[in-house]
């Protein structure tokens, strides 16, 4: 997908009151990721399938058919960035990243402390049973997504 392409479809989302977080290709399908403060609904989705759908027709987008999806990130969301660091900071999270000493890749659930913008940003994360905050700087982090708390 252009760089162009992925903007119209970010306008798009903006028109209708929510944020693009991601547009993925995977085999044939489109896949949309929408946000928006107090909840992605039905109708966003919708909207947004409705005019994204027009644009891809006339983009001449894929190689024949294709499946457009577009829906919220899901309770279980991945964190994209600074932003949601720092809104869902006191939530328990899942994040995979690389060891810096070892090299290895390693996950924790963990309550996310903060995130701390300094020097390419790092996540301060209280995992249980270790006295002290883990930091984990971004650079390192593979992923990173919500844990569903019940």
């Amino acid at each position: 997908m252009t760089p162009e392409l992925r903007q119209e479809l970010a306008d798009i989302a903006l028109s209708r009151g929510c944020e693009l977080l991601e547009a993925e290709v995977s085999g044939g399908t489109l896949r949309l990721f929408l946000d928006r403060p107090e909840g992605v609904r039905l109708e966003d989705c919708e909207a947004v399938s409705r005019d994204a759908s027009t644009l891809l027709d006339v983009a001449e987008f894929g190689h024949g058919r294709y499946t457009l999806e577009v829906s919220s990130p899901g309770l279980d969301r991945k964190l994209y960035g600074p932003r949601d660091y720092e809104r869902f900071t006191g939530r328990k999270v899942r994040v995979r990243f690389v060891d810096p000493a070892s090299g290895r890749r390693a996950t924790v659930v963990a309550r996310l402390d903060g995130f701390l913008p300094a020097d390419g940003g790092s996540l301060e994360l209280a995992v249980p049973g270790e006295a002290e905050s883990r930091r984990v700087r971004l650079e390192d982090v593979q992923l990173a997504r919500l844990e569903i708390e019940l």
